[in-house]
């Protein structure tokens, strides 16, 4: 049965229902810019009629309307786009970075002009062809042990900045786990928040654009994916680990490893496993620090490592205007004292490795005679041994270029006295760490003779005959003494070498010639100086580069790849970010004029229902006050 003041509660629904409209295109208004904010609409329907279908339902033909009632406030939001935004996002945000990161690379790599490290290179280069040709004249002593010096202050400036750009990249790997740490706690909190908000029956959509905001950011620094098959526990997950499930979240610890630089490495706080990033900022920031810019420091300590090496070598050799000789240009310090390389790797106070930089074979090749051997050569690569093969026929120059492009942690050259020369490089990256020291031979086989007694490097051929570094006086299967390899160097010799502090007090022991029969050079011979000037165009293996030029050349044209990549590739996906933002923005966003033309049609609404109630109330009082006697 009907009220008579059913008309009044038919008109207050009326009101109220559009006051909320109202109200909530004020609050799009308001909020239009408000980050992350997604205009909200008041869905109305009809309210529950009288009468329902039932047995004891009134009389009375169809059903009696009751006015509105409002469903729900519901945001304007595209989850499918929503979602496309956050798996494009970790590329913008890596690419961002890196970019960042890369130009600040490249305003200190190698300088430009008279300040770079090879214009520096050249005059030292320079100063010892003159020499050559002014053996008697100590001035020109003068001159090649100050160029020798601002050659190596220009290669320590650029080792301290590339070294304070990896620990710069450090401190913001720190800061942006810490920041990753507080997006998960947020997320979970307002998880809480809109599940007990959902179970009364409300829309949480403010705390909704919250969380999208915040999970658009956490996108950008991590690769995430979201999913909700459970409307009451929303998901987050990253390269297939469960970062947030409903109001439990997971945290990330930062753990120094101090056989890397005592770098901060990421692990799960809960399992302690170490988790790697390859999108997003973080990746950027975790390769640009392990593997690009480490890289980087690789290559300069392999050139200054090889470069002072040959220039002692030579040095060594010679003889300065006072007479004496073996004497080094640059000072050297090695990793271990111990003259057989011994070093106790696994701190039980036992030797149980042997640190060996350089060996010098024994015997006197000629890089064009054929070795008339067949056999296979195994080198240490990494964390596996590759394998060399070589033949009969095959030139000592051709096994040399084999080694080479073997991709050994080995290189080979043929030294200025005709032997085979086998050299440590910093050791490979696997996954983005070091696995093994850096100017190490680790391994060293051949299964025939051409090391053996052809070169005169190894004692024996086969797996018994083997250099190997993981056992103390490996060096016993070497041919020789201690004169013929040499102790590997502490680690970063870009960092620490010097011109050798005897040639800065008497200049008279700077070499310029060689002597003759262990007699010393005549005062005017200048042969030391000019094959110290010739390294600069002879093929002496900087790594995978033949000579110097070669490593500069290299160097820089890496690093402007690397850069023009980075740009190009933050373009596109600026590109691609703005597109779908726009999109979103065109679905998700607040239309001014959109939102005053629903305002006007909700006003009308508004005073529709309150002309209503008055009509209602003017029949009422008709019939209450009116109907008496």
């Amino acid at each position: 049965m009907t009220s008579t003041f059913m008309g009044l509660e038919i008109g207050r629904r009326g009101v109220q229902a559009h006051q909320r409209a109202l109200a909530t295109v004020g609050h799009n208004l308001n909020n239009i810019e408000t980050p992350g904010f997604s205009r909200q609409r008041v869905e109305m329907s009809a309210f529950d009629p009288i009468f329902l279908p039932g047995l004891n339902r009134a009389q009375t033909p169809g059903q009696i309307g009751q006015g509105v009632s409002i469903e729900r406030v519901e945001r304007i939001r595209n989850e499918l786009l929503d979602r496309r935004i956050i798996a494009q996002a970790s590329g913008k945000g890596y690419w961002a970075v890196r970019d960042q990161y890369l130009h600040e690379m490249d305003q200190l790599y190698l300088g430009t002009g008279l300040n770079s490290i090879r214009s520096k290179m050249d005059s030292f280069w320079d100063g010892w062809q003159e020499l050559s040709q002014n053996a008697s004249n100590n001035e020109f002593r003068t001159a090649v042990v100050q160029r020798g010096k601002t050659l190596i202050d220009g290669i320590h400036n650029h080792y301290h900045g590339l070294s304070r750009l990896q620990t710069q990249v450090n401190d913001d790997i720190e800061m942006t786990v810490s920041r990753v740490n507080e997006i998960t706690r947020q997320v979970a909190a307002l998880n809480n928040d809109i599940q007990r908000i959902r179970a009364l029956g409300d829309n949480p959509n403010d705390l909704k654009d919250r969380r999208d905001l915040l999970l658009d950011e956490l996108a950008s620094i991590i690769d995430i994916t979201v999913s909700q098959s459970d409307p009451d526990e929303f998901m987050v997950h990253t390269s297939g680990h469960v970062l947030v499930q409903g109001r439990f979240d997971r945290q990330f610890d930062l753990r120094k490893d101090v056989d890397a630089e005592s770098f901060a490495f990421i692990h799960w706080r809960d399992t302690g496993n170490e988790m790697v990033f390859k999108r997003g900022s973080l990746g950027a920031l975790m390769e640009l620090r392990d593997v690009t810019i480490e890289q980087e420091i690789k290559n300069l300590d392999n050139m200054t490592m090889n470069f002072t090496d040959l220039v002692n070598e030579i040095h060594r050799s010679g003889y300065g205007a006072n007479g004496n000789t073996g004497v080094n240009f640059f000072s050297e310090y090695p990793f271990v004292l111990n003259v057989n390389g011994n070093y106790d790797r696994s701190g039980d106070g036992v030797f149980d490795s042997t640190y060996i930089y350089r060996i010098n074979g024994q015997n006197e090749l000629h890089p064009q005679d054929q070795s008339g051997f067949e056999g296979m050569i195994t080198l240490s690569a990494s964390d596996r041994q590759v394998q060399v093969p070589y033949f009969s026929t095959d030139t000592v120059n051709d096994i040399v270029t084999r080694i080479n492009n073997s991709g050994a942690e080995v290189v080979a050259r043929i030294n200025r006295e005709g032997r085979l020369s086998l050299k440590g490089t910093p050791a490979e990256l696997v996954d983005g760490q070091r696995v093994n020291p850096d100017f190490v031979i680790r391994h060293i086989e051949d299964s025939g003779h051409f090391l053996v007694g052809y070169a005169g490097i190894l004692n024996a051929s086969g797996a018994e005959g083997a250099f190997t570094w993981t056992q103390a006086d490996a060096v016993a299967s070497l041919r020789g003494d201690a004169q013929n390899y040499a102790v590997a160097p502490i680690a970063h010799p870009s960092g620490w070498i010097e011109v050798n502090p005897v040639l800065t007090r008497d200049v008279t022991n700077v070499a310029a010639g060689f002597g003759v029969n262990g007699r010393p050079a005549n005062p005017g011979n200048g042969d030391a100086a000019a094959a110290i000037a010739s390294i600069r165009n002879n093929n002496i293996m900087v790594g995978s580069y033949a000579t110097f030029d070669d490593y500069f050349a290299n160097s820089i044209g890496n690093m402007g790849l690397m850069g023009e990549q980075s740009a190009r590739a933050l373009a596109t996906e600026n590109q691609l970010m703005k597109y779908l933002k726009d999109w979103r923005q065109s679905i998700s966003g607040v239309n001014i004029d959109e939102e005053l033309s629903n305002m006007i049609r909700f006003q009308h609404g508004y005073n529709a229902a309150a002309r209503f109630i008055t009509t209602v109330n003017s029949m009422l009082d008709t019939l209450i006050n009116r109907m008496g006697v």
